[in-house]
């Protein structure tokens, strides 16, 4: 493929899915997990790379598990034919606990009160609900505090007497594993451990105890216990990037983002580009205009610094992201409309990765792929979508 410009580009913006990436990340987090099983997290439409799709690539990689936010997304799972584990953490009060018994999804509990409508929910199905408790070790969110764990496990265990649930997971999340050393990660473990015994004293026989994040999956074995839990390292993007790159640890990013130039102009010294004329040109030059923009998920707070690759050359957004469109200033390169602008990808051929795009916009690699799709077309390669 030709990335010095000539070629022409996709006729819309699209978003380009490795699967194949998916599939190799997971079965690279799973060979460096010991015995533990690999939980695949594919919430939020797989952090924008596709819901079902990358649940299937990641388990073609050898995940058994999938994870999931809401009890809408495990449904879409199961719609989709897919049978593997899937877990549902965020039950809030009302959520649709029958549908999801009933459909064979997993659900978490933090507290008295979703045991309890998990276990009437159980009932109205006519079967036992799977049941993970959740303790708060540190990170402050979701979990039932070290004061309250010894009665959500008891309330779980009358429940589970009852037959209407089955206790098969205790879990936790850590707050400070992107910091490998931070001393809160030693003092999540032990009392996690801790949880986990007080639990198991009281007759808890967990299937899974699982801590390990991302960041815990690739730099803490300490962590594994049964299962791990990787996120944001499944799509190839480093979950540790202070520390090592995609590449150092084996990964590769599954997300590749383009368009086509949709128009060029040749503008004088001292022109005003996008709204505000944050960016003037300092010379005559021509203005490259992108079909994307915050409507799409390229983040306004990358006005000016969002790095591109346009034929061949590294630049930058030139002036503000606008809702639809942005510019780009491309000198005196022969840059004409239908050539390929990359936003980001897995870096071979000199594009950025999302994570240049992070520390362009204040944020982290997570929230850049999740948010980009809007009008942009998906297209998945390898694998089987």
């Amino acid at each position: 493929m030709d990335y010095t410009g000539a070629r022409a580009a996709a006729a819309l913006p699209e978003v380009e899915v490795d699967l194949d990436a998916i599939a190799g990340n997971v079965a690279t987090l799973r060979a460096g997990s010991g015995r533990a099983e690999v939980m695949a997290v594919v919430k939020a439409d797989g952090y924008g790379h596709g819901l079902v799709p990358s649940a299937r690539a990641a388990l073609a990689g050898g995940a058994t598990w999938l994870g999931v936010a809401t009890i809408e997304e495990a449904l879409a799972v199961r719609a989709a034919g897919i049978t593997a584990r899937t877990l549902a953490w965020l039950v809030p009060p009302g959520a649709a606990c029958r549908a999801a018994v009933e459909a064979d999804v997993d659900l978490s509990a933090n507290a008295f009160w979703a045991v309890a409508e998990i276990a009437a929910a159980a009932r109205a199905a006519g079967h036992p609900a799977r049941l993970h408790l959740k303790i708060d070790t540190g990170l402050g969110r979701g979990g039932a505090t070290a004061e309250d764990w010894p009665a959500l496990v008891e309330t779980a265990l009358a429940a589970q007497a009852a037959g209407v649930i089955e206790v098969v997971g205790l879990w936790s999340h850590f707050a400070h594993a992107d910091a490998p050393g931070h001393p809160t990660v030693v003092a999540q473990i032990i009392r996690f451990t801790d949880g986990v015994a007080l639990a198991e004293q009281a007759g808890v026989r967990p299937e899974v105890r699982h801590l390990a994040n991302s960041a815990a999956t690739l730099t803490l074995p300490a962590a594994h216990f049964d299962l791990v839990r990787p996120g944001i390292a499944v799509y190839g993007i480093s979950p540790i990037p202070a520390t090592a790159t995609s590449t150092e640890l084996g990964l590769v990013p599954a997300m590749t983002v383009r368009a086509p130039v949709a128009h060029t102009k040749r503008v004088p010294a001292g022109q005003g580009v996008s709204y505000g004329h944050q960016y003037t040109t300092a010379r005559e030059t021509s203005l490259a205009v992108v079909p994307l923009g915050y409507a799409d998920g390229v983040p306004r707070h990358a006005s000016g610094t969002g790095p591109v690759l346009v034929g061949g050359v590294r630049r930058s957004v030139a002036g503000r992201v606008c809702m639809d469109q942005f510019v780009v200033d491309v000198g005196d390169d022969p840059v004409e409309p239908g050539h390929e602008v990359l936003l980001f990808g897995p870096g071979r051929h000199g594009e950025p990765l999302a994570e240049d795009w992070a520390q362009a916009a204040g944020t982290i690699a997570y929230e850049i792929v999740a948010r980009i799709g809007g009008r942009a077309v998906r297209r998945y390669t390898g694998g089987t979508p």
